[in-house]
């Protein structure tokens, strides 16, 4: 009797240790500042909620092409202004009520809106009215062709919001997609679960932790020690060796739509001159900071402009490193004798390690810099929405974002006729070869403006279990998206 029970027992605890692992933590470096990607700047919020809990009309996939989402169809009317959206069957909202095209029309309207709090307003600018058509129809009408819209309604900031949601959406996200909203934990991890009515297929996992660790050292540790199942956008890259050469990990290492700058703050002096501009971009080595800041992950870059895309113009050699050239264009400019100045860094390692070499290379032409290293919503606050900064490092992870410098409002502060005019073209302009030529004279106008210091584009590095299948290798968009993952057997 006891040995047929020890045997019953043994066989129930080998079921068990070969259960399918249907439950992920997954790190990242940095915490959102609150849970509503239709409201806010920050791409850690598109890192956990893109495609997990949220969803839009359209959205991105790995390799950055744009599929329907919750639209499972549409039509475009022959002149390009009229887009007819026909959206899936039995879509509802992690509260159990249906999602229509009421809510379709409530998310646009409310994004386009004068008071819109929507960091990307420009992308919904082209809108000139959603009407409701039937629950799960809606026709939006364009009052000039949007050649980029579809693209533009895959953004995190263009996903379907419920409007019985919104008051406390920055606390409590209540989606449509395959996982829901359980916990957050502020200073340490949200917690996610599959959500039962999902309207589409089911992921293979049944939770997903979201953990945050921002510095570099404790990421290593959690990582070797197993604590954490996988890092994404691991952020001490001179470490991948180790986990490339333990079986227990994989390390995979992708590209991003990060472009990576040193942003000046041109409305206010000295970096309303662009002979102050010009010697600061020409005073950078973005190689140095490549290898000393990334341990060698990255492309440089010389406009506002992945290197990946088809588009893209090899501009560096305006802003070539030369920094008696720097010295000289600060002496024309009246400030021989160099200036100080504010260098706000956020929590990254590409911004708090980059920094630091960014300030000496800076200091050997006479530009000394105060650094301040702030936390995410500090970064905001200050540089982002305040505008209270001289320099700063951030890593733009929109895709196709060159029209931000058709924003004057924006951070930085760019503020040029010509620019504005050519995007506006650009929107209208459908024929392939003309839009190449305008996206060339884009990147060619801010480069030679120097409208900011173009440092590299940014990898993705992740190190993960090697069990794990599924993760994203590219970041199209900043996201996670944990839809396809799942653990092998």
């Amino acid at each position: 009797m006891t040995r047929t029970l020890t045997l019953a027992a043994a066989l129930l605890c080998g079921t068990a240790l070969h259960a399918q692992q249907t439950d992920l933590t997954l790190a990242i470096q940095l915490e959102p500042p609150h849970l509503d990607p239709t409201s806010a700047a920050a791409g850690a919020i598109d890192s956990v909620l893109y495609a997990n809990v949220f969803e839009g009309l359209t959205r991105f996939t790995e390799t950055g092409a744009v599929v329907p989402g919750l639209a499972e169809s549409w039509d475009i009317s022959e002149d390009g202004l009229t887009y007819t959206f026909h959206l899936q069957e039995g879509v509802t909202f992690h509260d159990g009520t249906e999602m229509t095209a009421d809510d379709v029309k409530f998310t646009l309207d409310r994004a386009r809106g004068e008071d819109s709090q929507n960091a990307q307003k420009g992308l919904f600018a082209a809108i000139d009215n959603v009407e409701v058509i039937d629950p799960r129809t809606v026709e939006v009408t364009l009052s000039q062709p949007e050649g980029t819209f579809l693209f533009n309604m895959a953004w995190g900031d263009a996903v379907i919001v419920s409007e019985d949601s919104i008051d406390d959406i920055k606390q409590t996200p209540i989606g449509t997609g395959p996982f829901q909203f359980s916990e957050w934990v502020q200073g340490d991890r949200i917690e996610l679960t599959q959500y039962a009515d999902y309207w589409g297929a089911k992921p293979a996992l049944t939770e997903a932790t979201f953990r945050f660790i921002s510095d570099p050292t404790a990421a290593f540790a959690a990582m070797m020690a197993q604590d954490i199942d996988a890092f994404a956008g691991f952020p001490a890259p001179e470490n991948l060796p180790l986990f490339e050469a333990d079986p227990r990990f994989q390390v995979l290492v992708g590209s991003t739509e990060g472009e990576t700058i040193l942003a000046m703050n041109n409305a206010e002096p000295p970096f309303d001159n662009p002979q102050v501009r010009e010697a600061v971009a020409h005073a950078i080595d973005r190689q140095q900071i490549i290898d000393g800041a990334m341990f060698g992950l990255g492309t440089p870059i010389g406009t506002h402009f992945a290197p990946h895309n088809p588009a893209y113009v090899d501009l560096i050699d305006r802003s070539n490193y030369d920094p008696e050239l720097s010295r000289q264009l600060l002496e024309d400019a009246g400030m021989a004798d160099g200036f100080t100045t504010t260098l706000k860094l956020p929590p990254p390692s590409y911004a708090r390690r980059g920094g630091e070499i960014i300030a000496a290379q800076l200091r050997e032409v006479g530009i000394e810099t105060e650094i301040t290293n702030l936390e995410w919503a500090q970064w905001l606050e200050e540089v982002f929405r305040g505008s209270d900064f001289g320099l700063t490092i951030v890593s733009h992870t929109e895709p196709l974002d060159i029209g931000i410098y058709a924003q004057p409002d924006y951070y930085f502060h760019y503020d040029n006729p010509e620019f504005q005019t050519l995007m506006q073209d650009l929107s209208t302009t459908t024929e392939p070869q003309q839009r190449l030529d305008m996206l060339a004279e884009a990147q060619t106008i801010i480069a030679d403006d120097h409208v900011n210091a173009y440092l590299f584009q940014l990898a993705y590095p992740t190190v993960a279990d090697a069990r794990l299948d599924g993760l994203w290798l590219n970041q199209p968009t900043q996201a996670n998206d944990l839809t396809g993952v799942s653990w092998k057997e």
